[in-house]
């Protein structure tokens, strides 16, 4: 039986062969990477919400090329000590863009011979179509973090990492003492490259880490210094921030203009449990 629930009833899914269906009929075919698209049309804000495919394309080379290692490390660290000791812990990845924490998590876990019932969400159905083909052995579906097509208190572990925050659908998706893991950047994160492309740079505001309703059991601060060497990775790290969208022509040029990149890269970890 599918983790998801059918976006129109709210019905159990379950699978038929390349698709799923609810016991009131409504069917949902999976695209031929495995994904569902359960996002109704009332959900979306565009035609194509969420990533497009260029920024879902750089974001996927940078990550693979293996400089954010070091946070994935430290997310399947952390997580892997929230998990309850059941048979089949449940895990969602909400935000979950192309999978690569996901998929790391889910590997890691595996290897530790816990074998967690996963799945995946994000509203760019470029992110999660990447996100099928990197791991077989997950579910991932195109929904909105705002319309989460999970039952209630259901999930022991709940990922929210860089994604959109919706406390309402995490406090009814969380089982009674279930976890969630955030983060978040740091106020220094990626302040190097800021300097290249702003003519005059911000640093990222963080705001308390206090969630009414849950209770802050662990934080931690990830913080190094980055040296990229190669100009496709330096223009991937670009390409996969907001900052694209809001850097001048000019400091553009000044970025693809860079040989060699040196930037701060600093996330807070953040674990939190519903009472």
């Amino acid at each position: 039986m599918s983790l998801f629930l059918c976006p129109v009833c709210g019905k159990a899914l379950m699978e038929e062969n390349a698709s799923v269906r609810c016991e009131n009929g409504h069917s949902f075919d999976k695209a031929r990477s495995g994904y569902l698209n359960l996002l109704m049309p009332g959900s979306k804000h565009s035609a194509q919400p969420g990533d497009d495919k260029r920024m879902v394309n750089a974001r996927t080379g940078f990550l693979d090329a293996g400089y954010y290692e070091p946070l994935r490390n430290e997310v399947c660290d952390m997580a892997g000590g929230c998990l309850p000791k059941v048979s089949r812990p449940v895990i969602l990845d909400a935000g979950c863009g192309e999978g690569y924490y996901t998929s790391g998590l889910y590997r890691h876990l595996i290897h530790q011979d816990i074998r967690p019932q996963t799945a995946g969400v994000d509203i760019s159905k470029w992110a999660v179509n990447k996100a099928a083909k990197r791991e077989k052995d997950v579910e991932f579906a195109v929904a909105s973090v705002f319309h989460l097509p999970i039952q209630s208190e259901s999930c022991n572990l709940f990922l929210n990492l860089f994604a959109p925050f919706c406390l309402p659908e995490i406090q009814r998706a969380l089982a009674p003492q279930g976890k969630m893991l955030l983060v978040i950047p740091g106020k220094d994160h990626l302040w190097q490259l800021k300097q290249v492309v702003y003519e005059q740079p911000y640093r990222n505001e963080v705001k308390e880490f206090q969630i009414e309703g849950l209770n802050l059991l662990e934080h931690r601060e990830l913080h190094w210094s980055m040296t990229i060497t190669d100009p496709q990775h330096i223009e991937n790290l670009f390409q996969m921030t907001p900052y694209y969208y809001k850097t001048s022509k000019e400091g553009y040029q000044r970025l693809v203009a860079c040989k060699s990149l040196t930037t701060t890269v600093q996330f807070h970890l953040l674990a939190y449990q519903k009472p």
